[in-house]
């Protein structure tokens, strides 16, 4: 199997300059955790107000809300993915309870599956290799997945395929009933949260928040700005690519991008496989100081989503 090229820190810091970038923070992932939720919670607060004082017309503030949550709602994943990498807290008993029941969940399958990912990044091995292999794509092609995405239908897809699949594959005359049982008691922590949620919200009249200010914005929103990441990360990056500056991109995001598409400092993920294990919040430092060592020009980046978007989509 062909190992990825890494980088040895000591290549671009000094000693010194590393313990800096390396170092664990006791309140740093904990406080960028309960700025997600807080964003999440007065977004959700806001509609329901807004709802509550003009009616119907309250729920147009879903067109502003929905973004927004479903923007934090990835925001919970990529601080999972720090997690997963043991840098969102310095005590990794705190670090795996973060990510486990504050942030996306799942963080020991995840982190398995994710350290494959870097250790073969781009390599024929790369499990996240088919992610980035079709592009670039037509724009016409671009615009079906974006359809999809915003429709639910990739979202639908993809947290009931086994239960699809199973279904499928099942045998003539084989009951339904025990599929779909063992698949509700495979979902069961994702359907049990979900349905305190419904109920204490329909204990206050509000029975439709759940739909409309979590799983509206999960099922549409996120499954694009997901996509985009992925595209942003590793599309048009040459398959075995020997150079470790190169083996995934960087892109600029401006401030509405880091709200929307781009939250806690995902786009630096080209310093992130470089330095796997550097707290997110330290990238922004990280590229700054790889910039005035000159080692920026090197490394594989991108002016902005909107460019690499088009760049990924220009197949003819």
């Amino acid at each position: 199997m062909a190992v990825a090229a890494r980088v040895d820190p000591k290549d671009f810091f000094t000693a010194e300059e590393w313990r800096l970038f390396a170092a664990r923070s006791s309140w740093r992932g904990v406080a960028l955790v309960a700025h997600c939720w807080m964003v999440i919670a007065l977004a959700w607060a806001g509609v329901i107000a807004a709802t509550l004082c003009w009616g119907p017309l309250g729920l147009l503030t879903l067109v502003v809300a929905v973004p927004v949550i479903g923007g934090r709602q990835l925001g919970l994943a990529i601080l999972m993915h720090d997690a997963a990498h043991g840098a969102l807290h310095q005590d990794r008993r705190i670090n795996d309870f973060l990510g486990e029941w504050l942030c996306a969940g799942g963080v020991e399958r995840y982190r398995k599956y994710h350290l494959q990912h870097h250790k073969y990044a781009q390599q024929a091995e790369d499990p996240d290799l088919g992610l980035s292999a079709p592009f670039p794509i037509t724009r016409a092609s671009l615009r079906r997945k974006v359809v999809r995405d915003l429709t639910g239908r990739t979202w639908f897809k993809e947290r009931f395929a086994i239960a699809r699949s199973r279904l499928k594959a099942r045998k003539p005359g084989e009951p339904v009933l025990p599929i779909l049982v063992q698949e509700a008691w495979r979902l069961r922590r994702w359907i049990g949260v979900n349905a305190v949620v419904v109920a204490l919200s329909s204990a206050f009249g509000l029975w439709w928040a759940w739909f409309a200010l979590w799983l509206a914005p999960r099922a549409t929103w996120f499954q694009m700005v997901t996509r985009f990441r992925n595209i942003a990360e590793h599309a048009l990056v040459a398959k075995d690519e020997p150079d470790p500056l190169r083996h995934a991109r960087s892109t600029h995001a401006n401030l509405i991008e880091r709200a929307l598409i781009a939250p806690y400092y995902v786009n630096y993920h080209c310093e992130h496989h470089m330095f796997m294990h550097v707290p997110c919040w330290r990238l922004p430092r990280v590229q700054r100081m790889l910039r005035d060592k000159g080692v920026l020009a090197r490394m594989q980046t991108a002016p902005g989503y909107w460019r690499l978007l088009r760049a990924a989509s220009a197949k003819a």
